[in-house]
């Protein structure tokens, strides 16, 4: 599919569940039939005299007229009891093929008001079981169905099992009326409808012609499928009122507890002429807004009902997209600090940008979406649209079969039960926020890492640049550092839009050591954490587990599990494109990524490979975390960790030069302690 047409990706219907559906609503039939009892029955005889009484009352008994006509023709008896055996069930079945093969955007729906009239009508055959006019004593219809001894149809040896009693509703007429309205919903060919509505016709004439059911019965067909349709409407929303799934709804209840959940990315522009222009900047993000969904549409939410994406109308630019003049590089760090702490108001798109504008001439543009539009990848890859020339990301892995799946969930959810407990606290949080930025080389981050994992050496880093920054942590975190670690799961075909990662919990060392120290302690740590186990549990659990819960226990559950009860903070390494990008035709030096604190957590750090530079973004709760000196000791670690391999393989090595200086200057006085703070 052209991308000008792409839709969000479909999630992929398990066609044996459906099946395991189907089984289910056929075993709820076989257990009302077998409550055949002569008290039922007589039961059913009464309700079947009261309907074709209350018909005659009201002049529309039509059955009698209708099968003294079939009577007088073999051969249409014979086709009418074909038709009645056959054809509501294989008109289902084509139905239901149609909508895997062609239209997996109507499926659900249309499944869903399928198990709603059938379970419906089958519970009417439990508790009003009616008998069909052909089977009333003392009636005078003729039986067709036993005269003519049709393969397949009521009476014969196929279905001697079939409940007799069953006549209210028609699910024969019911089923058939189904099948047009998934049609009409599908946009079909004409033919194909017309022939559909003959189908409904020629029902509703079998069923009172052969005397298998009332006037009655079929109407209340009628109302039963208008009924299911509305009901599943409701559950599954056309697609300009799509559901929000539960993964990304997660963060709007976390939202709740005042912490603004806001994800994004900032990009400082080579030179310092005073370009792009904000009229250029708008200019390039309408031009992608086709490809970024998410930014045409707002969130509507309700107390008891699963948010929803609606179309928002037209863009408000001069909200999403503003310039901001500021003095220096600190002052684009506390611009982004500041935007990333208010709250995204809901009557309009959940993202804004914007274009700092410094007295130099250099130019900075931060793009802020919220988390419920997409994770730390899901950013990149949308902001990636931005960007020139287009490129794609490394697919992940081919995903695994559904029996691997369930098996390492299974394995993960008991891995998950026997981690530890909850994390000591730090101390009182605010609601302020510092953000700061620094790049560390990616050939110095490899050599450091010594073919070991880059994300263990960020832990290492990390923590020992917060034991350095804030010794007064150490004591109170007992020594221990309980960091959340995002693990990517998104499938090779996902789209952009979306959260698709899940977190696993690594309690790593707080304490001065030396850097590799602290990393072969977290290496051996974080070995029972490489096998994707517990992240595939944790993500069944956002994206599965939380749809049958209603939204007020999945606000509670995201209010109670996601912050400081459970890590102190989050580290996410995520990958970038190796080239050179430029935007508005501006080729861009720097780019940092921006996430989101959680409720209570005095720090969040997102790193990002790109164009041979481990981008680093680091926001803190000031209170707690001093921003830039952590990004300072972690340069200086780095520095340190340099020399220390350098002193090992040299007698006498040459005085190293600073990992930042020799990848430019503007790192340096972006971690120098010296420096400006960064905004809160």
């Amino acid at each position: 599919m052209p991308e000008a047409g792409r839709r969000l990706s479909v999630r992929r219907i398990v066609v044996w569940r459906q099946v395991a559906l189907g089984l289910l609503l056929f075993g709820y039939y076989l257990l009302v039939d077998s409550l055949e009892s002569d008290a039922r029955r007589a039961r059913a005889d009464r309700n079947g005299r009261w309907l074709l009484d209350l018909e005659q009352r009201l002049r529309i008994d039509v059955e009698k007229t209708l099968n003294d006509w079939l009577a007088r023709h073999d051969v249409l008896q014979t086709l009418a009891n074909y038709e009645y055996a056959y054809t509501y069930i294989l008109s289902a079945l084509a139905a239901f093929v149609f909508l895997l093969w062609k239209r997996q955007d109507l499926y659900r729906r249309a499944r869903t008001a399928f198990v709603l009239l059938t379970g419906v009508g089958i519970t009417c055959f439990l508790l009003f079981p009616t008998t069909p006019p052909r089977m009333l004593p003392g009636n005078t219809f003729y039986d067709t169905v036993t005269h003519g001894h049709t393969v397949g149809s009521w009476g014969s040896s196929v279905v001697a099992g079939a409940n007799e009693l069953a006549a209210m509703p028609s699910l024969h007429m019911a089923w058939a009326l189904w099948v047009s309205v998934v049609l009409a919903a599908a946009g079909a060919r004409g033919w194909l409808q017309v022939l559909s509505a003959v189908h409904v016709l020629v029902t509703l004439l079998v069923i009172m012609s052969t005397a298998n059911h009332y006037l009655l019965d079929a109407v209340a067909a009628f109302v039963l499928v208008w009924a299911a349709d509305r009901v599943a409407g409701l559950i599954h929303p056309a697609d300009e009122h799509e559901i929000v799934a539960s993964a990304d709804a997660f963060f709007l209840h976390v939202e709740e507890t005042g912490a603004p959940q806001i994800v994004g990315g900032l990009v400082i522009y080579e030179g310092a002429g005073g370009v792009p222009s904000l009229a250029e900047v708008r200019e390039v993000i309408a031009g992608e807004l086709p490809y970024l969904p998410r930014f045409t549409q707002r969130v509507r939410q309700s107390r008891w009902r699963r948010p929803q994406w609606v179309p928002a109308g037209e863009v408000d630019w001069d909200w999403h997209l503003r310039a901001v003049p500021v003095a220096d590089r600190a002052g684009v760090h506390a611009g982004v600090a500041a935007l990333a702490a208010e709250r995204m108001p809901r009557d309009r798109p959940l993202w804004r940008a914007a274009l700092f504008e410094q007295p130099s001439g250099e130019r900075a543009f931060v793009i802020l979406m919220h988390h419920t539009i997409a994770d730390g990848i899901g950013t990149v890859l949308q902001a990636l649209r931005l960007l020139r020339p287009l490129i794609r990301l490394p697919a992940p892995p081919s995903r695994p079969t559904a029996l691997q799946t369930g098996l390492a969930t299974a394995v993960g959810f008991a891995q998950l039960a026997t981690d530890g407990g909850r994390p000591r606290p730090l101390g009182t949080s605010s609601d302020r926020r510092s953000f700061t930025t620094t790049g560390l080389p990616m050939t110095e981050v490899k050599q450091a890492a010594s073919g070991r994992r880059v994300t263990d050496l960020l832990l290492a880093l990390t923590a020992g640049a917060i034991a350095d920054a804030q010794p007064e942590l150490v004591e109170r975190s007992g020594g221990t550092l309980r960091i959340a670690v995002p693990l990517m799961v998104r499938a090779p075909d996902a789209a952009a839009e979306g959260n698709a990662t899940a977190a696993v919990m690594v309690d790593v060392p707080l304490r001065g050591a030396p850097t590799e120290e602290l990393y072969d302690e977290i290496s051996r740590r974080t070995a029972r954490l490489r096998t994707p186990t517990r992240a595939l549990a944790s993500r069944w659990v956002m994206a599965h587990l939380l749809r049958i819960f209603p939204e007020p226990a999945v606000g509670w559950f995201a209010r109670t599990v996601y912050g400081h009860r459970f890590f102190h903070g989050i580290v996410s390494n995520m990958p970038g494109p190796t080239e050179q990008l430029s935007m508005a035709g501006i080729p861009l030096v720097e780019v940092y990524p921006v996430l989101p604190l959680a409720p209570g957590s005095p720090f969040v750090l997102g790193a990002l490979s790109w164009h041979g530079v481990l981008s680093i973004g680091l926001a803190t709760d000031p209170a707690l975390i001093d921003a830039d000196r952590v990004a300072a000791a972690m340069v200086q670690r780095l520095e340190a960790l340099g020399e220390s391999a350098a002193e090992r393989l040299s007698p006498n090595p040459a005085p190293a030069t600073t990992a930042t200086a020799r990848v430019e200057s503007p790192a340096a006085r972006r971690t120098d302690p010296g420096a400006a703070p960064a905004g809160s």
